[in-house]
């Protein structure tokens, strides 16, 4: 007889989020957001919960990666829960960032986060993030693709973990 184990010890949230630049990262009006990148990106690291994030070959971060248009940075990372990912977000020194957003980057008109739940190990690609980026603008949130707002517990989304396996 085996032991049932909790869909959260199983499965880790995986988010994407994406701003368009108002001006390139070498102008000097974008110079905060640069300046905040690396301790930010070290308190990340060292959050209770980070699991994984993207970064660029030979950088420690994913400016110079652009999937989603030449002016569109991408932050794809991976978090043990989403109350992980929530205090990361809202109670670090990554809430300065987003305190200034609105000088470094354009107004959203459509969705530009997204929240899905990966098997444990899995690392998701740019691609797969941005497909589920695209299904929750096309189809509005569900359990294969949401926000802080319209959350889905890891045993919700369990049905749909397979199409991310491999």
């Amino acid at each position: 007889m085996t032991s049932a184990v909790p869909a959260a010890a199983t499965a880790h949230l995986a988010e994407l989020n994406i701003a368009k630049l108002l001006h390139p990262l070498d102008d000097p009006r974008i110079a905060p957001f640069v300046e905040m990148l690396d301790p930010v990106n070290a308190s990340a690291d060292s959050a209770p919960g980070f699991v994984w994030r993207l970064v660029g070959d030979g950088t420690d971060n994913a400016t110079d990666l652009r999937p989603a248009g030449e002016n569109v940075i991408v932050n794809l990372s991976v978090w043990e829960s989403s109350e992980a990912l929530w205090d990361f977000t809202y109670r670090s020194g990554h809430l300065e960032v987003m305190r200034g957003r609105r000088d470094w980057f354009a107004r959203h008109v459509e969705a530009h986060l997204v929240l899905w739940w990966v098997p444990a190990g899995h690392v998701p690609s740019v691609e797969e993030a941005l497909e589920r980026l695209d299904e929750l603008r096309a189809n509005g949130p569900s359990p294969r693709a949401f926000t802080f707002a319209s959350t889905y517990s890891a045993a919700e989304a369990a049905a749909h973990l397979e199409g991310t396996r491999g």
